[in-house]
């Protein structure tokens, strides 16, 4: 099959790492962002996400040859929203075309009437002229008739020569108001980012505040200027560190890791403790994307599908740490993170200087202060990032990260939490990022108990709990978390996603800290006990959702 020609502009069918072919267009890329070597590539943005990335030509086919075949093949939700997003955009590029092709008919218009005007003009002054060679004939004698008829053609033709010598020029140059609908390529990709695919923002000078460098994947920095409010600044995939007039430190964009769809991996070794519903997907997702990963788990036997995939297998946690370069560790509860730590063969033994340990788990902030202390005496570097999501988010590389404490191990972390993440927060010293986890685990187990306890007073009240959710899928409360959670219940599938007795924890921990600092949280305190209660009907290792079960018994 021939080779198709591609050019800036058009639009594409990509592939993305692990994704399925995706539709996107052709667009300049960010100038900070430089072309890999080797073989021939464009720059893709990706509709309907928030990814883009550099596409070797022979991964791209063009959209419109390719999109029955396409659409045959993936059915998913996010894939068929992809496509709606191209074919919004294609509606709005041809009514912007049309626009501009009725105002180019309008200025051709009134081009041609001005000419049109021009000729009567120069019409009118002829015959003026030739009124006026007349005159001049009845008051002179033969030879002056010959001066005067040749001074009177001079006199007509100028001005019809002026008007002809005008008209081609105004052809050629077009009018003020012309020079809007021209706009240049660079423009013009620029304006197709504030439409459909608006969120891809191009990277501002250094002397502007960092905003939204890369889409692909947000670090979010939170950093202390002069002014007493805090702000978030958004650094890229690798990072390097600038300090700017303000005096405070910014993150500029040094380069993409989203090369042909996939991540850079760092170089470092990397180890992973604890392989549960949150752990064994982002291992998997670490592998996926080329880094060396060193794993261990409690009960043994879940390593061995990861060894299986190219991991290796450490025997103890002390083991992993000393053998590592950053160890990470996603484990249930304060109790847990302890033993992992300070218990016998624990990352303790293994720490030197040097050695990061990075922990992953949602605990409080006395028990991850307490562990960063231990571990930072030992000449150890120590990063909290718990992570918001599930079990299918883990799977899918789509965990949202809350990091906090040692910023430059943050920074030496970029490519695991690309790989594992679409979105990573630097908070500040260690504790900041507990407290904001507890936070976030505590208005969603509030949320769920506000559903369960919807579609049970629906259900007592003879109403229809599968037209409650259409209604809340119609209104400003429908999510992702809403429908699956309510699904969940119209099914009878509890089939743990995020497990119940760990979203009850965190309430726990979540109203323990508003205590601390004597602040009322009697909503989370009142879906707390539900949960108790359901965690007593023998719930705890079912899904959250299973909250459901408290109002029917």
């Amino acid at each position: 099959m021939a080779a198709v020609s591609l050019r800036l502009g058009d639009l594409v069918w990509g592939k993305l790492g692990r994704y399925p072919p995706w539709p996107g267009k052709i667009v300049n890329p960010p100038k900070d962002l430089k072309k890999p070597r080797g073989k021939k590539c464009f720059f893709v943005k990706f509709f309907g996400t928030e990814d883009h990335a550099w596409i070797k030509v022979e991964q791209l086919k063009p959209y419109h040859t390719h999109k029955e075949e396409m659409i045959k093949i993936n059915k998913g939700k996010r894939f068929q929203q992809a496509v709606d997003a191209v074919e919004e955009f294609l509606r709005k590029t041809k009514g912007k075309d049309q626009a501009s092709s009725h105002n180019s008919n309008e200025e051709k218009n009134r081009r041609n009437s001005s000419e049109e005007r021009s000729k009567q003009s120069a019409g009118e002054e002829k015959r003026k002229a030739i009124l006026s060679e007349g005159k001049l004939k009845k008051g002179t004698g033969e030879g002056k008739k010959r001066v005067s008829s040749v001074s009177s053609e001079r006199g007509s033709k100028s001005p019809l020569k002026r008007a002809q010598d005008q008209s081609p020029r105004k052809r050629g140059r077009p009018p003020k108001d012309e020079k809007d609908l021209t706009i240049p390529e660079s423009s013009t990709v620029k304006r197709v980012m504030t439409g459909t695919v608006a969120g891809f923002k191009w990277p501002p000078s250094v002397s502007e505040p960092v905003k939204d460098s890369d889409p692909h994947f947000h670090h979010f920095l939170l950093s202390q200027t002069e002014k007493p409010a805090v702000c978030y600044q958004a650094i890229t995939k690798k990072l390097k560190v600038c300090e700017e007039e303000t005096g405070s430190t910014s993150i500029q964009a040094a380069d993409s890791t989203a090369v042909n769809g996939s991540i850079t991996p760092t170089d470092k070794k990397i180890g992973f403790l604890g392989l549960g519903l949150m752990g064994s997907g982002i291992v998997s997702n670490l592998l996926k994307m080329g880094h060396t990963v060193t794993v261990w788990n409690r009960t043994a036997e879940k390593c061995d599908l990861f060894i299986q995939e190219g991991a290796r297998l450490g025997r103890t946690p002390a083991e992993v740490v000393s053998t590592c370069d950053i160890t990470f560790a996603c484990v249930s509860d304060p109790k847990a993170a302890k033993d992992l730590v300070l218990g016998p063969s624990g990352v303790l033994q293994g720490i030197r200087p040097g050695k990061c340990y990075v922990d992953m788990s949602t605990v409080d902030a006395d028990t991850v202060t307490e562990l960063a202390q231990v571990i930072v005496s030992r000449g150890g570097r120590f990063l909290e990032a718990p992570v918001s999501g599930n079990q299918q988010l883990s799977n899918d590389g789509m965990l949202v990260i809350l990091a906090a404490g040692d910023r430059g191990l943050y920074e030496d972390c970029s490519s695991c939490f690309q790989a594992m993440g679409k979105t990573s927060f630097f908070l500040g010293e260690v504790g900041n990022a507990a407290k904001m986890m507890l936070i976030v685990n505590m208005v969603q187990g509030s949320f769920m108990a506000t559903i369960a306890e919807g579609l049970t007073l629906a259900q007592v009240t003879g109403q229809s709990q599968q037209t409650l959710l259409d209604i809340l899928n119609q209104g400003q409360l429908a999510s992702i978390f809403l429908d699956q959670k309510c699904q969940n219940i119209l099914q009878g599938n509890f089939k743990p996603d995020f497990y119940l007795k760990y979203i009850q924890k965190d309430l726990r921990l979540a109203i323990a800290l508003g205590d601390s600092v004597n602040h009322p949280t009697p909503m989370a305190a009142a879906a707390n006990e539900v949960y108790k209660r359901a965690k007593a009907l023998d719930q705890s290792d079912n899904d959250m959702s299973a909250v459901y079960r408290a109002y029917i018994h």
